[in-house]
């Protein structure tokens, strides 16, 4: 089982996860075009894609959902809320599947489990996948940390968790205050204190903690890799970063 990123930040979103001969796009955030550029990155392509996953209706998740899978030939599982906003937008896809926020389903050689998230979306999930033997955790645009959240992602083999922004930065960086105060709210985005939850949610056979949906205006590289390292007593060049133009290369469970 492995998973990497596509490009993680508010210009667009997309991961892949693979296990066996299933591989998964998660969101969609980007063109047609776009996303075939950064699949081929990693090595793949977009007609080998047995499905597209969405988060939620935002456009940096799920512009570009609706063409990647037609030319997959592929469906694209979504909540309904989610499902409901993308055709008021005129972006739904041609071959939506309902998903419930509460409920594992199985896809190829993937079991998934999605999870509703504190956000100002519709109807947000995000995910943990397994292949049965090893699990991925993927937690990006969520306004703060429910227990149900805890008690999903806990004891995952590999995390990729959003620290959007650095509280401080953004105070004092030139952002509308409306803008600042949607962020900071409780359905907004978790900044580097992100690290707290995983310090309470690592175990041991954890491999892989990835910093994903940085800002490029209110956080760094570098303050995202400090606050996980110091939550797991780790060595900060050990902590990934999935950023917006190179996304993150595979990494293995």
């Amino acid at each position: 089982m492995r998973f990497g990123c596509l490009g993680s930040g508010s210009k667009g979103n997309a991961w892949l996860v693979e296990a066996g001969d299933t591989r998964i796009l998660v969101d969609c955030g980007f063109g047609i075009r776009e996303t075939g550029r950064r699949m081929s990155r990693l090595g793949v392509d977009v007609d080998s894609l047995a499905a597209i996953l969405i988060t939620h209706e935002h456009s940096d998740h799920g512009r570009g959902a609706a063409k990647v899978a037609q030319a997959a030939r592929c469906p694209v599982w979504l909540s309904h809320g989610s499902h409901a906003m993308l055709e008021a937008l005129g972006d739904a896809p041609a071959s939506p599947r309902i998903l419930e926020g509460h409920r594992s389903f199985a896809l190829g050689d993937l079991e998934i489990t999605p999870y509703p998230v504190p956000h100002d979306a519709r109807e947000p999930v995000q995910f943990v996948f397994t292949d049965g033997a090893r699990r991925f955790g993927l937690l990006t645009d969520a306004g703060h940390v429910t227990s149900h959240m805890e008690q999903v992602l806990e004891g995952c083999d590999g995390l990729a968790l959003e620290c959007n922004h650095d509280v401080a930065k953004l105070e004092a960086g030139s952002y509308p205050a409306a803008l600042k105060r949607r962020i900071l709210g409780r359905y907004g985005h978790l900044d580097n204190a992100a690290a707290a939850l995983l310090a309470r949610v690592a175990g041991p056979s954890l491999r892989h903690v990835v910093a994903a949906h940085l800002s490029e205006e209110n956080n760094s590289p570098e303050l995202a890799r400090m606050a996980l390292a110091e939550a797991l007593g780790c060595e900060a060049h050990w902590i990934g970063v999935a950023d917006q133009e190179t996304g993150l290369d595979w990494r293995e469970l």
